[in-house]
Formats: C-alpha cells, structure tokens, sequence
C-alpha cells in the first residue's frame, strides 16, 4: 500500500476504535431491559453502528487488499449491520443490537486494535 493509503485505513480503523468506545460507555450502568427503554441510548449506540459499518465499509471498497489479507474481520458483517440499523428505521431489532454489543464487539475492537498497532509500525 502506499503511504496514503496507509493513512487512509489507519484513520478507517481509528474511526471503528472511536465508535466501539462510547458504545460500552453508554451501556455500562445498564441492563437490557433498561436499553429497550431508553430511546437516547438506542439512538446513540446506532449512531456509532452506523460510524463503524461505513468505516468497514470503506475498507472494503477502496482498500479490498488489505480487507481481503485481513479476512477474519467481518468486515461485510460490520456493514450489514450499519445498513440494518440505518435503513431499518423504526423497525430496528434493538435486542439484536444489545445481543451483538455484548457478543461481537469485544472481539472486533481486539482485532481492529491489533491491526491497528500492526499497520502503525509497518509504516513507521
């Protein structure tokens, strides 16, 4: 990759790291029930769904190598969630929401963060 590019997947892979942050903090002093209830939380979360899919996204589409070298990121599942919970409106399964916060975010931000440090070093 070039040094732009470099740039360009650090700031996509920051850009994931910063949506997966405020996530946990939004949802620390609650259970589900109360996130059900919440529509302020829900609207937040989202919104840093919807920051995460499209960076994935750009990924992908403008960086399809490094995507492809890196193929255990569900990169294409980050996106699809993004379009759910972006075009769903107001039919958003929120309880698949809650479900992948406390299933699948732990483990895409310890692999972003790994990539991460990975590119930050290569390109030093």
């Amino acid at each position: 990759m070039s040094k732009v590019e470099v740039l360009r997947v650090r700031d996509y892979l920051g850009h994931i790291l910063q949506a997966i942050a405020p996530i946990h903090l939004y949802i620390e002093d609650i259970d589900e029930v109360a996130f059900l209830n919440d529509i302020k939380t829900q609207d937040a979360v989202i919104r840093n769904f919807e920051i995460m899919g499209e960076a994935a996204h750009n990924i992908e589409r403008c960086h399809a190598q490094f995507a492809a070298a890196h193929a255990d990121v569900p990169w294409n599942v980050v996106y699809t969630m993004r379009n759910r919970v972006s075009h769903g409106y107001f039919q958003v399964d929120l309880e698949l929401v809650w479900k992948t916060i406390h299933t699948d975010l732990l483990e895409l931000h310890s692999q972003i963060r790994t990539l991460l440090a990975q590119i930050t070093k290569a390109s030093n």
